[in-house]
């Protein structure tokens, strides 16, 4: 269940657990990016479009749309992995299908497929501008969970 609010985030468990692993990775401090929706099999993430995630030609640098992406299709994985695990990325390819113009990047992933062993993610990454939204990109991957 997605539930707003900073007091429902922090007494809801599965939000925690992601938030918590999510508060250490410092690309995602760097980038800006924050977590805002957790439910099991899906995650969202937001950053917004800074001026040093930009590339030559003033859009959201490929990477920012990888990380972002990479990052919610991998806690979306976490969301099912059992309590002790963290979740590694065993593979992942991005399509990029525009330039990311906007204020932000919006990156959905989902669990497609959920394994003990592996799972088969997905994540849609959107640039956003005042009430406009535009898909930028799409990925799909393998996460696989490890001992924390």
């Amino acid at each position: 269940m997605h539930r707003r609010g900073n007091v429902a985030r922090m007494t809801d468990p599965l939000f925690a657990r992601v938030q918590s692993s999510f508060d250490r990775s410092s690309m995602l401090a760097t980038l800006g990016a924050r977590l805002t929706r957790v439910e099991p099999g899906l995650v969202e993430i937001r950053a917004p479009i800074l001026p040093g995630s930009r590339q030559q030609q003033g859009f959201a640098h490929a990477g920012l749309s990888f990380t972002i992406g990479d990052t919610a299709a991998g806690y979306a994985a976490l969301t099912q992995a059992v309590p002790g695990h963290e979740i590694l990325t065993v593979e992942i390819k991005i399509n990029l299908l525009a330039p990311g113009m906007g204020d932000e990047l919006v990156a959905t992933g989902r669990v497609e497929r959920a394994g003990r062993r592996v799972s088969v993610v997905t994540a849609e990454v959107v640039a956003l501008t005042g009430g406009t939204s535009k898909t930028v990109a799409l990925l799909q991957g393998t996460m696989m969970p490890v001992p924390a």
